[in-house]
């Protein structure tokens, strides 16, 4: 018999939304998977919630049981419609509405020497979680994200620059990253102040095919800092998601060390299984994932979406310590029916104890077998 398929404990009864999620990334077994999401675009938004919604509006349209947040930023307008943030970092929207930085500030260590971080106690910086803690607090997981210091490095001095740093110029990349997090770790006092259940870094280590730097250079310039904010989420009683997209495998015992409890999304057209993740990792981490976002939620039917739910629930779900969500997020290419058709799935056959039959049956397929391809 799988652990958890039966087996149901004093929180097994009915949930909220936040007791729900707060009792899977603690591993334990709620009532049923809950479903959350990273980010959603805007096109599902008002697909499914309406051309006015907003995100907290397709949160409720949909019932998902976790809110994610961003702190604010100010913007000023840049040449060709791009933007610059108060980090100096411009950035450039896509066509499909989506921003991604194109040039940092910090192009030396003289330049890094004048160069100052936003403030982060600025009386704006936390008005995206107030609203959410006004509007969803005690009712809904509200996940606050952050990053570490490697990706806004990164965007600061380019990524290709910070990868050489790390190698001829160690010194300069631990002093940009320390300005980073000692920003980032300001901010992060404020929104567990403020309300925030869970906190989530969204700084991104890997690509499809492996890390995108050395193990040895993640354990001297980036696990030093996601710990630091692990254990500022700790002390303040809450949980701590690592989203980190790619092939992982090579980083996996680094970032078990510094004390994470959950893992998002395990991309699997990365080669990230979230059965193998489970068997190996489940008795010390919850996972969060892992419905690609590549191919599946794009262009799959309902029907297609459903077995892919099943399929990860009966490989993820036994003994609980699960969060469904896609392999990413929900982006432009993502089609709002197949999101919709997602979110229903995981309630039809998420809820504890775990269907049996379900998981036996599912338990050994591999949907992403034919999308690989």
């Amino acid at each position: 018999m799988w652990q958890g398929l039966t087996r149901r404990g004093p929180n097994s009864a009915a949930m909220t939304s936040r007791q729900r999620m707060l009792t899977a990334l603690r591993r334990g077994l709620p009532d049923r998977v809950p479903v959350w999401e990273l980010i959603v675009n805007q096109p599902a938004i008002a697909a499914l919630a309406g051309p006015q919604a907003s995100y907290f509006d397709l949160v409720e349209a949909l019932d998902l049981d976790g809110v994610t947040i961003f702190e604010n930023q100010r913007l000023r307008p840049a040449a060709d419609g791009a933007a610059i943030d108060e980090w100096g970092i411009t950035w450039a929207t896509g066509a499909a509405g989506v921003a991604y930085p194109v040039r940092g500030p910090i192009a030396s260590s003289a330049e890094l020497r004048s160069w100052r971080a936003p403030d982060p106690d600025a009386p704006w910086r936390l008005d995206d979680l107030r609203r959410a803690v006004a509007r969803f607090g005690g009712g809904r997981a509200i996940v606050f994200l952050t990053h570490d210091a490697f990706e806004f490095s990164a965007n600061l001095r380019g990524m290709a620059n910070l990868l050489v740093d790390y190698i001829e110029a160690p010194e300069f990349a631990r002093e940009l990253a320390e300005r980073v997090i000692e920003y980032k770790l300001g901010v992060l006092r404020g929104a567990l102040e403020a309300g925030a259940d869970v906190v989530v870094a969204g700084d991104d280590y890997a690509w499809r095919r492996g890390p995108i730097m050395s193990p040895r250079h993640f354990r001297e310039f980036v696990v030093p800092h996601l710990r630091q904010l692990v254990e500022l989420t700790h002390a303040a009683g809450k949980p701590f998601i690592k989203h980190t997209d790619g092939f992982i495998w090579p980083l996996m015992d680094d970032l078990l060390g510094t004390g994470i409890d959950a893992l998002h999304p395990l991309e699997p057209i990365a080669g990230m299984d979230i059965g193998e993740v489970k068997a190996r990792c489940g008795d010390r981490i919850a996972l969060c994932g892992n419905l690609d976002c590549t191919v599946l939620l794009p262009r799959a039917s309902a029907h297609e979406v459903e077995q892919a739910v099943k399929e990860t629930i009966a490989k993820a779900g036994p003994g609980g310590g699960y969060v469904l969500s896609s392999s990413n997020s929900i982006h432009p290419g993502v089609r709002p029916e197949s999101f919709r058709a997602m979110v229903e799935a995981a309630r039809r056959w998420g809820r504890y104890p775990l269907d049996e039959d379900l998981v036996a049956a599912y338990r050994g397929r591999d949907y992403m077998a034919a999308l690989r391809e």
